[in-house]
């Protein structure tokens, strides 16, 4: 049997891992480990929204387990120590593990430079334990803050200074300057007594970004209050202060490392060679250049493309692109076929300046189209949708949505609040049995007609009947001294044609067309799927009206509600009431029967089963 083991379950480890799965699913002699310290995946660009209490710990965690449910790959927790190249063996804590394909993606960690304190002092932002415990440290100083009363300490307690000016810098940066708003209310503490500063040697913030948007996010920063000092030394970092240049020393208990990183320790200690910050030399088919059933993944590659000056950046997109082409090429590896190389078309950066504002340069990799505000955090929101896809399919893109737009608190979205007002569903109880009521109450009424003149057709108007037909017919009809009750329905007619909502005449076109495909005979009467339409969408009022009065299954019958009133509409027999319906309708698919309905009892036991259907689970067909 062969064995593929990836080291690393990070962006490019887990990516690989799944590609590879799917590539082998039918191959029996072929063995996927995914090996990580962690049980879980997590979204290290998100980690500043945990640090500075944005969204909650779980947000930017992914279970292993739920990620590869049905998929066969095996998931080891253990922490390997050193790797035998030439036996193909990877020592870990816990146990000892052949390969005959490697595929290295240990990531990243923080670089200090060999500043004095900085590794010892302060604190970094590259894992998720890292941004809990930064969490907890930025309220632990507010809370002590206010028991001090040496105002030296206390301004010392409520100085943060960020020590690096990239993406993750910055993004640290802009949370907190949102955060500290909530964080004054919280702890009865001045805003004006909080001082935020980002520093880094660089001579700007943001320096792969275009002038304009770094020009933007400067001004940004200011305007939140937070100190920029670029183009100065960082000298060293103390227990409680951060040492700039020769002799500019800021007072600070919290001092934030975001000023780089280098290679994990496991491959600083490999015997490859390596090129960079510990990152791993490799051909173009991303093999390390020793060893060609090693692949290097993600931020662990050293390589430069054809036509380029610079190896391939540390970032995500490249963590992707890599894992396809590992993927491919491991298949090749195995079953024959030609590799391919790497060549990646990457398609620009955002950086998040807080919830709500961001800087972002996207589009071709010939062409990049440089947004801020709205439309940058937009595009943010989506590429990360766009990854969660990948991994963990609908279930992480519900969730994602959950945190950051409708469950998002004090305003903290590119949206603002808008989507996360939330009010208890009992004051929809009302609402719900109201529309259920006049359902049930309209359906009944036409269920006695159908049973008392199955023949009879009120739902479906005549063939071509406007206003003006309809009032001629019945004139007609009165003229002609036809039996009363004909007269009396073509009077109606031209009655509901003449009171119904108006119908834009390109709907009415594509109505007319389709009904008279469906409903009418070339002598202008009915079809009998006429009849069988008239029947079904009876029987649906009085259904959905029962399940609306008994809040069974609510959210079926609440958009049931609004596309049976958009066919009626249609129809251009709708009166002016149908808007209730409509509206009422929208209203009420969110939940309304979890409150006084059957729903409350009835879901949680079918989510619990749902959740067990092997299909659901393979493709992630359901919300935690």
């Amino acid at each position: 049997m062969k064995e593929i083991v990836v080291l690393g379950a990070g962006y490019g480890g887990v990516l690989t891992a799944k590609k590879l799965a799917k590539r082998f699913k039918k191959d029996q002699d072929i063995r996927i480990r995914l090996i990580d310290r962690k049980p879980f995946h997590t979204m290290m660009t998100e980690l500043h929204e945990v640090a500075a209490g944005r969204v909650d710990e779980d947000a930017i965690k992914m279970d292993l387990n739920k990620i590869f449910a049905g998929l066969k790959v095996d998931i080891v927790l253990d922490e390997i120590t050193n790797i035998d190249f030439k036996s193909n063996k990877l020592q870990g804590k816990r146990d000892t593990y052949k390969y005959d394909h490697l595929v290295i993606g240990t990531g990243c960690k923080p670089s200090f430079f060999g500043i004095p304190g900085a590794e010892e002092h302060s604190f970094s932002l590259w894992s998720f334990e890292d941004a809990v415990k930064l969490k907890q440290q930025i309220r632990q100083m507010f809370m002590d803050a206010t028991k001090v009363t040496d105002p030296e300490m206390r301004k010392q307690m409520l100085t943060f200074v960020v020590v690096g000016a990239g993406f993750t810098g910055v993004e640290m940066i802009g949370e907190l300057a949102e955060y500290r708003e909530q964080l004054c209310k919280e702890f009865y503490v001045d805003e004006s007594e909080v001082r935020l500063v980002v520093a880094d040697m660089a001579p700007k913030i943001l320096p792969i970004l275009p002038q304009n948007l770094i020009d933007k996010a400067d001004k940004y920063l200011r305007k939140m209050k937070v100190e920029i000092i670029t183009g100065t030394k960082i000298s060293g970092v103390t227990p409680n202060s951060v040492i700039l240049g020769e002799d500019n020393e800021i007072k600070s208990s919290t001092v934030i490392w975001t000023a780089g990183v280098e290679g994990s320790d496991l491959v600083g200690n490999l015997d490859v060679q390596q090129q960079g910050r510990k990152r791993i030399l490799t051909n173009d088919k991303l093999q390390s250049v020793d060893y060609d059933n090693v692949y290097v993944v993600g931020d662990n590659i050293f390589y430069i493309p054809e036509g380029e000056e610079r190896p391939v950046p540390q970032m995500v997109e490249n963590a992707e692109h890599s894992a396809g082409l590992i993927a491919h090429n491991l298949v090749c590896d195995i079953k024959g076929g030609t590799q391919k190389s790497y060549k990646p078309a990457f398609h620009g950066t955002m950086v998040s300046i807080g919830g709500r504002y961001g800087v972002a340069a996207v589009g071709t990799p010939k062409k990049l189209f440089h947004f801020s505000g709205f439309l940058a955090m937009f595009f943010k929101h989506m590429i990360n949708i766009v990854y969660f896809l990948q991994v963990l399919g609908f279930n992480k893109v519900w969730t994602y949505l959950m945190h950051e737009v409708f469950h998002i608190e004090n305003r903290r979205s590119f949206v603002g609040g808008h989507f996360s007002k939330r009010s208890p569903n009992f004051w929809l109880v009302p609402l719900r049995i109201y529309v259920g009521v006049m359902w049930l109450l309209q359906g009944w009424e036409k269920a006695g007609k159908l049973l008392k003149d199955p023949s009879q057709m009120f739902l479906i108007p005549p063939k071509a009947m406007d206003g003006v037909t309809a009032a001629t017919e019945a004139v007609d009809a009165v003229h002609s001294t036809v039996d009363a009750q004909t007269a009396a329905s073509a009077v109606e007619g031209a009655s509901t044609a003449i009171k119904a909502i108006p119908v834009p005449d390109f709907i009415k076109g594509m109505v007319d067309w389709s009904m008279d495909l469906m409903f009418y005979t070339s002598d202008g009467g009915y079809t009998s799927l006429a009849y069988i339409f008239q029947g079904c969408m009876v029987a649906a009022e009085v259904i959905f009206g029962i399940m609306l009065i008994l809040g069974l299954f609510t959210a079926i019958a609440a958009i049931g509600t609004c596309a049976m009133s958009v066919m009626i509409y249609t129809s251009g027999m709708a009166p002016y009431e149908m808007f209730w319906y409509f509206f009422g309708g929208i209203a009420l698919i969110g939940g309304s029967g979890s409150t006084f309905g059957l729903d409350y009892y009835l879901y949680p036991r079918l989510k619990r089963i749902w959740k067990k259907i092997p299909i659901v689970r393979r493709w992630y067909l359901y919300t935690d």
